[in-house]
């Protein structure tokens, strides 16, 4: 098994050793380059596409040149034991190619994402809980750190979107089995990742409320309303609006 981190300090192991990390890499263009080839790992990718992803409009004079020395660093660097990797050509495509299976993690975060819904649906807290703190591992590290480019940016949404869902179900399961300390904790976590999801605002009050803690659904209350007038020009909805009127008058709130 080949497991690439992509997410946090780079690293590529091979059956539990470390195979290489991004200080082996050829430098800031070589990262980006390993990078980008491993997030197509499934895909091939035209030259043309490597030149861009490095360069983007700006290539200079040598750029073909220029990758041509970077892939060629990349391949020895990749060919080494334990790994004997490699990167392939076919028709002017590149892709990486390992011996073995390739275990990734940013789809890994996706996929435990996934899993981590379908157990809490299905009733299974202690699949949910392992599956989604997996997803919050990887979601809440960096995607290279230091580089700005909008197929970095897409990557790091994605990434976002996971851990918030992620957060979202560890608080729903920890609601679930009674710990309701660490249900509010995650939810804070989502709204301080988003602070404009009102379903987050909803879920953070309805858990002080079962707490006892009127004045902390009060406060959520409050900061929802405000972020939304201050980054929106909104006012919170009315479903979120009806809350807080019960929240208000001390009424049972259902679902709480």
């Amino acid at each position: 098994m080949i497991r690439i981190y992509l997410t946090g300090r780079i690293a590529v192991e091979h059956d539990g050793t470390l195979a290489f990390d991004e200080s082996a890499l050829p430098g800031r263009q070589g990262r980006v380059l390993f990078v980008y080839l491993a997030t197509r790992v499934h895909d091939p990718v035209p030259r043309a596409d490597l030149e861009e992803v490095l360069w983007g409009d700006s290539q200079p004079a040598g750029a073909q040149a220029a990758l041509s020395a970077l892939l060629s660093r990349l391949r020895s660097l990749l060919r080494k034991p334990p790994l004997g990797a490699d990167i392939s050509v076919d028709h002017g495509s590149l892709g990486l190619r390992f011996g073995s299976a390739v275990w990734l993690d940013i789809e890994a975060a996706a996929n435990a994402v996934d899993e981590a819904e379908g157990a809490a649906r299905r009733g299974d807290a202690r699949a949910a809980w392992s599956h989604a703190n997996v997803a919050a591992a990887i979601g809440g590290r960096t995607f290279l750190a230091g580089e700005e480019a909008p197929w970095i940016e897409a990557r790091r949404q994605r990434l976002s979107a996971a851990l918030i869902r992620a957060l979202e179900c560890l608080s729903a399961v920890s609601a679930g089995t009674g710990e309701l300390t660490a249900a509010v904790h995650h939810a804070e976590q989502v709204v301080a990742l988003d602070p404009l999801r009102e379903s987050a605002y909803e879920r953070l009050m309805r858990l002080h409320v079962t707490m006892g803690n009127g004045a902390g659904a009060l406060r959520a209350f409050a900061d929802c309303r405000e972020r939304l007038r201050d980054d929106l020009g909104a006012s919170p909805s009315p479903s979120l609006e009806r809350l807080h009127l019960a929240v208000l008058r001390g009424e049972p709130i259902s679902g709480s």
